[in-house]
């Protein structure tokens, strides 16, 4: 059976509205239980005690009529207005009181029993008893709406606090997320050792301790990195000048190969280093897009397709730029089918293949170094993606990666568009 849900409000998800809620419902129902018990029991008390009075009238009078003296005001035979249910009672030898309004409309306490075969019967003024029940349960109101708003108040700030507390936590956690490892919530409760923790500073300082592992261990990682591509460097170079010596043929071939794929790692691995300690320093100039293009597309050693529909000038580091398109198309050649296309429209560039597409982890989180899919193309190390988006992101472009409807994988960097004139329309394609 399926579950239908309500349109709430996004507002009414938050926990502040749900605390609130709770108390205003709760508020409310006590207060009905206690105003509903005050009134039965004052009520209750107010009618014995005028039960009592009528009674003791109705006593007097049977008295007076016995010894044949004036009946007290209030009192007669057959009463106007007096109750049919007394009247009944009196002809049938009983007593009884009963609270009804008169002729005019006012409220009574009417006492009766049986005299010579009428019934004798008092009335008592019973309004102001009326009044004081009902100034009661106005009372009753009254109090019970001002308990209900010093609730809500006291109960807004104290939720209000934790809230805040927690929509810290949040952001925090946010910009953890967005690679600022240095963001701490730093709540004052968990710096004092004596100082009794509640569970918005548990979580806060979870939270913090976890931050500063996760940073602990990245920095260890990029050092690492640094420190073995950099000792690499030095054996490499001799290797490359031995493989240089060795005499023509296939097998000295296959050595250059494995040393230049090896120099070429470990110029990635420096390259990442660099990026990861933030000591990238970015030469700004304008540059028409499908020039640069153009000239990505014929240093990737395969053929590539290059379409310019719309040329325009943008502020970035040409170099860097380049090392990004060059990684995009280098990565479509070794891991899709051509044909590939690299196309510009403006500030935005597509590097596009028609292989199977990327992997669903790259879609959805982006690349990450030293992880490739299983059984895709050639191999390789994870580090030309990796590279693209940390140069990107130096230049401050913003690159994604999706796959195509009809197949194929699809990289898009967009970047800024530079404000100043000299943007061309071109319809080239190569």
């Amino acid at each position: 059976m399926k579950r239908v849900r309500l349109p709430f409000p996004a507002w009414t998800a938050s926990l502040t509205w749900k605390a609130l809620a709770f108390l205003t419902v709760m508020c409310c129902a006590l207060a009905f239980v206690l105003g509903a018990l005050v009134h039965v029991s004052v009520t209750h008390q107010t009618v014995e005690q005028a039960r009592e009075k009528a009674l003791d009238k109705l006593d007097r009078a049977v008295q007076a009529y016995e010894a044949g003296d004036p009946l007290p005001p209030g009192a007669g035979l057959d009463l106007p207005g007096l109750p049919g249910s007394l009247v009944t009672l009196a002809r049938d030898g009983q007593q009884g009181t009963v609270v009804e309004n008169d002729l005019d409309g006012h409220p009574r306490m009417w006492a009766a029993r049986a005299a010579d075969g009428r019934a004798l019967g008092v009335a008592m003024d019973y309004g102001p008893s009326v009044e004081t029940i009902t100034g009661l349960d106005r009372a009753i109101l009254y109090s019970s709406a001002l308990a209900i708003g010093a609730t809500l108040l006291v109960g807004a700030f104290a939720v209000t606090r934790v809230t805040r507390r927690l929509h810290q936590t949040a952001r925090v956690a946010r910009r953890i997320d967005a690679g600022d490892l240095d963001a701490r919530v730093n709540d004052p409760r968990n710096r004092d050792p004596g100082r009794h923790q509640d569970e918005v500073s548990t979580v806060s300082g979870a939270l913090d301790t976890m931050a500063s592992t996760l940073q602990g261990k990245l920095l260890s990682e990029q050092r690492f990195t640094a420190d073995v591509a950099h000792e690499l460097r030095t054996p490499l170079a001799g290797l490359t000048a031995a493989a240089g010596l060795l005499p023509p043929g296939r097998p000295s071939e296959m050595v250059q190969e494995r040393v230049d794929a090896m120099r070429r790692l470990t110029e990635d691995l420096l390259e990442i280093s660099r990026l990861d300690s933030g000591s990238e320093q970015v030469e700004l100039d304008i540059h028409q897009l499908g020039p640069l293009a153009e000239r990505a597309g014929r240093g990737a050693g395969a053929p590539t397709e290059v379409r310019v529909v719309r040329s325009v000038g943008v502020e970035t580091d040409r170099r860097r730029l380049e090392r990004v398109l060059g990684n995009l198309v280098a990565n479509a050649h070794k891991h899709g089918r051509a044909p590939v296309v690299l196309t510009v429209e403006g500030p935005v560039i597509t590097v596009r293949d028609h292989g199977s597409g990327f992997p669903a982890y790259l879609v959805e989180h982006g690349p990450q170094r030293f992880r490739t899919e299983a059984g895709a193309g050639k191999g390789g190390h994870g580090l030309g993606l990796t590279i693209a988006a940390g140069q990107a992101e130096v230049i401050g472009a913003r690159l994604t990666f999706t796959n195509a409807p009809d197949g194929g994988a699809v990289a898009t960097l967009v970047l800024p568009e530079s404000p100043e004139p000299g943007n061309s329309p071109q319809g080239n394609t190569k």
